[in-house]
């Protein structure tokens, strides 16, 4: 091998002579970690890190005609703007009395962080980068510096998808039914739902139920209703003499729904369409002076690490978020391999997990 020039920056060549393997073994282990024994990925990363090899993305792109990242489109949040507020920078520590009052985490960032994390990971094994981005506003398209695009159900209106998709692959997260052509991955919503009613109605005997549903152009939050709504029917419960409210998903607006239906008439069980929601329903028992699970009854959905240090600790239908976000990126990259397969549809099973605000008995 040549000797490299002082100076100069270090090419892929110099990575495989340091590492002792050949350009394409190099290639793959930057590209697809898991394509090479752990002993080979250690050796090549070791090389790049003692000579600072930086792997061209331009010219990797220009030669596989492909940028290495996939896009993940979130839908957007009412507190994003919380995260860009000025800090100051004066180096005055502020004291402030914050007794009674609460911040807590709106919209569905603990889901969506998730999900991020296993479609993070999958595309590493992919050898790929993940771009994400939160719509505001109308449209947040960045399809044009991806290979891919996976959506979640609200981030993008019908014809926007449809219009990306015709350029390049798309995969819609927990919004199967928006466009049955392009393929999805989701949860079982509709079953999860219909087993936690089971467990309340069927096997507790509660029939004095509220529900605290989402947002009302939530694909997740209709799926979750309809089984809500098949349980009850079920057995014989009419949902019309049930109280039903709408919510965003997130804590604060939970809060204060659930404030309203207990100023109107405590129900004995407040099943609610997500965790966030619960937490927020817990927020607004406590502060009422009731007592879960003795007075009321609470349920959550998702399984969000957070329920399970609630007190008291939340049941709740637990879907695999991860798994659904690496379940995206895989069916992107089966897109890419076979651009003409029929579209795939993919459901992931949930489990109910049953805690303290909702025990297995009374």
């Amino acid at each position: 091998m040549a000797k490299r020039k002082v100076g100069a920056a270090p090419t892929v060549y110099d990575v495989a002579g340091s590492a002792g393997v050949s350009i394409a073994t190099v290639s793959r282990a930057i590209r697809s970690p898991d394509s090479v024994t752990p002993a080979t990925r250690e050796r090549v990363e070791e090389a790049i890190q003692r000579l600072g090899y930086v792997p061209s993305a331009s010219a990797r792109a220009l030669a596989d005609r492909r940028t290495g990242a996939y896009g993940l489109l979130l839908p957007g949040f009412d507190d994003i703007e919380d995260a860009v507020e000025p800090v100051p920078s004066d180096g005055a520590v502020r004291i402030t009395d914050d007794r009674g009052s609460r911040s807590p985490v709106g919209g569905a960032p603990l889901y969506f962080d998730e999900v991020l994390r296993g479609a993070e990971v999958e595309a590493w094994r992919h050898g790929s980068a993940l771009l994400v981005a939160v719509r505001r506003g109308q449209r947040q398209d960045i399809s044009g510096r991806v290979d891919g695009l996976a959506v979640f159900g609200r981030a993008m209106s019908e014809e926007a998808i449809g219009q990306v998709a015709r350029r390049m692959p798309v995969v819609l997260i927990a919004d199967e039914q928006a466009a049955p052509e392009i393929d999805s991955v989701s949860v079982d919503n509709a079953r999860g739902m219909r087993a936690v009613v089971e467990h309340v109605v069927g096997v507790l005997g509660i029939r004095d139920l509220a529900y605290l549903a989402g947002p009302k152009d939530s694909p997740d939050d209709a799926v979750r209703r309809h089984g809500f709504a098949e349980a009850l029917a079920a057995h014989g419960v009419d949902r019309r003499r049930l109280r039903m409210r709408h919510g965003d998903f997130g804590r604060a607006r939970a809060a204060a729904v659930a404030a309203e239906l207990l100023a109107e008439r405590v129900p004995r069980a407040l099943l609610c369409a997500n965790d966030q929601s619960a937490l927020g329903a817990l927020d607004a028992i406590h502060a009422a002076g009731l007592r879960v699970p003795e007075d009321i009854l609470v349920t959550g959905f998702d399984g969000i690490e957070a329920g399970g240090y609630a007190s008291p600790p939340i049941t709740t239908v637990r879907q695999p978020m991860r798994a659904l976000g690496g379940a995206a990126i895989r069916a992107l990259e089966a897109r890419i391999a076979d651009p003409t397969a029929p579209p795939q549809h993919l459901t992931l099973s949930v489990e109910v997990l049953l805690r303290e605000s909702c025990p297995p008995t009374l």
